[in-house]
Parts: structure tokens; C-alpha cells; sequence
């Protein structure tokens, strides 16, 4: 695996005693924003090629919930796309209970186990249908109820463990708030009864009272049905509160997993420590933050080295011209030579 020298369950998986969820094995995807070949042959241009995650590898023990944390920009939501499907991977190798993700996809049984809540929920929901068959439409899909009587038994049932009326099955989305088109989006996923969730900022659109409403109802979720998340927030304060572990990406590349706990009292990597330090702390409302210099590693030219080295303030001449590998610290893992 890229950038790794010793066995990944030795922290990935450490404490979890069981088969991951999902894995990832030094997964990359590129994206090729080159200018058509004839305008290249005529202006001399090379080809763009933005190295959106590169060479990321992490595991999510069944049951719990690791969430991914960083700026706009550092590969987060095309990772909880290749962990689904919706992207393929141009490198490594993704594990969806032990299985290939390839193998799991072409097997209606181990798909239907795998779904995805997006963070814009109205765009996600089909306008013109009423919310009983957006809900629907998956148990149709997978055949999971033998008549129409059990289908509709169902879709009331979803439709009341995500705090909505049965009733409201007859309504169009637009008819709903944002939290409540959430939850529409929720029950949705987990109509197909599914084991693993990725959440891409299930949160973000929503004020900060439906935000708790919909973050308790996922972890009710979670108690109940044993569900697994890949969770991904800009929020480090909804990551600190729903998170088991917690990944920092950083220009496409995993550059610290630790227990949530553990992060958030002592990062190791200057990165994280500065995206805590611009959080408000309510114990001193007067104290100034401190906010990260400069502007994102740019993906299609990154700098060379440590891609974080231009905005760091512990970076040395190695950090220049040595990209450093992800490495075992105090129980975690860090890619920072001065970790």
C-alpha cells in the first residue's frame, strides 16, 4: 500500500475485533481536465490531470461510525463516492465486507447493503414524485416486499422511525422544510435495509436545531440497526459529537486518523491542530482565533514534498522535497515528518 510500511490493522483496525465494513487500499482517482487535444496541438499545452484522491488507505470496523474531515477542495466527497460506487477508482483496491466493491455492485443482494445520503437532500429527491414512492422505489428495486399492501406497511413504517407522519407519504418534497426533506432522504436509505451508510454532509444546508434533530436521530439509528457510517462534515464540532474515529484529508491524502477523543485533545499534525484552533471556544467568547495562511495545495500542480509545507508553520527543509508516509504515533497515524 502506498506509503505504508507496517500492518494496517495495527491502528486502522485497532480495538475493533471484527472483518471492516469497508476498506480502502491506496485508492486514488484522478480527473482529466485537459483542454481537447486539437486546442493542446495548437497553444503547445500539457494535459490537466487533478489528483483528486491520491493513494488513500483506511478501514471502518462494522458498527461504528469514522468521519472525514477538511477544507473544500481535499478529496473528501470523491472518497465517499468511490466507497459506493459512484466513481471507480483508477488505483488501489476498494473492500465492502471482505469482497471487492466490483463483485458487491454486480450482486443485488450486497448492493442494496451500501446507500448514500447527499448533502443537498432536495436536489436528491425526485420533484415530481410524492414521497411515498421515492421512498418505494427501492423496495421495488430489490423486491423486498411481495405485495402492495406490505409495500405500503413499509414505506409508513420508514416513514415514522424518521419522525414523519405516514400522511406525508402523500406529499410532493417541496411540501417539506429542509430537515424534513433530510429525513425523506434518510428513510429512503434505509428502505433497502442497508448496513453501511456514507453521509456527504447530511447536515450542512440545515440551522443548527435541525441539525441536532437529525444528528440524534442518526445515532438512535445507528444503536438500533447496527448501521456503520462513513460521515463526512465540515462541522469538527457535529464530527466530534457522532465520530468513533476520525480522518483529516488534506489535498487528497490522508494525512491523520485517530479516535475521535484523542484527536480533538492532542492533534499531532500542524493541520489539524490549526483547523481546531479556528474553532470558537465557549469558555473564552473574547479570545481571537486563529485562522490557516494561505490558500489550498492546488491538485492539478501540487508543491512538491509535503503538500501542506507552504502554510505550515513547522516546516523544514525535508518538508520540501520529501513527501512524508503515514507512520504510527502515540497510537495513531500521522503523515508529518515533525509529528
Amino acid at each position: 500500500m502506498a506509503d505504508i510500511d507496517f500492518p494496517l490493522e495495527d491502528i486502522l483496525l485497532r480495538g475493533a475485533g471484527a472483518t471492516p465494513m469497508l476498506e480502502l487500499q491506496a485508492v486514488e482517482k484522478r480527473f482529466d481536465l485537459s483542454a481537447p487535444l486539437f486546442r493542446r496541438l495548437v497553444t503547445r499545452e500539457g494535459r490537466r490531470i487533478l489528483r483528486a484522491v491520491d493513494g488513500v488507505s483506511l478501514a471502518i470496523p462494522k458498527g461504528s461510525t469514522l468521519a472525514l474531515v477538511g477544507e473544500s477542495g481535499s478529496g473528501k466527497s470523491t472518497l465517499a463516492r468511490l466507497a459506493v460506487g459512484l466513481h471507480q477508482a483508477e488505483g488501489g483496491q476498494v473492500l465492502f465486507d471482505g469482497q471487492t466493491l466490483a463483485a458487491a455492485r454486480r450482486d443485488p443482494g450486497q448492493r442494496r447493503r451500501m446507500q448514500m445520503i447527499f448533502q443537498d437532500p432536495y436536489a436528491s429527491l425526485n420533484p415530481r414524485w410524492r414521497v411515498r414512492k421515492i421512498i418505494a422505489e427501492p423496495l421495488r428495486l430489490y423486491r423486498l416486499c411481495a405485495t402492495r399492501a406490505a409495500l405500503a406497511e413499509r414505506v409508513a413504517g420508514l416513514l415514522t422511525a424518521v419522525g414523519l407522519s405516514p400522511d406525508d407519504g402523500e406529499k410532493y418534497p417541496h411540501e417539506f422544510s429542509g430537515g424534513q426533506r433530510q429525513r425523506i432522504s434518510i428513510a429512503r436509505a434505509l428502505a433497502s435495509n442497508p448496513d453501511f451508510l456514507v453521509c456527504d454532509e447530511p447536515t450542512s444546508a440545515l440551522d443548527v436545531s435541525v441539525q441536532a434533530q437529525i444528528i440524534n436521530l442518526m445515532a438512535q439509528l445507528q444503536r438500533e440497526l447496527g448501521l456503520t457510517y462513513l460521515f463526512i462534515s465540515h462541522n469538527l464540532a457535529v464530527v466530534r459529537q457522532v465520530s468513533d474515529r476520525v480522518g483529516v484529508m488534506y489535498a487528497g491524502r490522508l494525512i491523520e486518523l485517530s479516535d475521535a477523543e484523542a484527536l480533538f485533545t492532542a492533534p499531532r499534525h500542524p493541520y489539524t491542530a490549526a483547523l481546531l484552533a479556528a474553532l470558537p471556544d465557549p469558555h473564552r467568547p473574547g479570545m481571537e482565533r486563529s485562522v490557516i495562511g494561505g490558500e489550498v495545495a492546488n491538485p492539478i500542480s501540487p508543491p512538491a514534498g509535503c503538500g501542506f509545507h507552504p502554510r505550515c508553520p513547522l516546516a523544514s527543509p525535508l518538508c520540501r522535497v520529501e513527501r512524508p508516509a503515514l507512520r504510527p504515533v502515540d497510537g495513531r497515524l500521522v503523515a508529518c515528518h515533525a509529528a
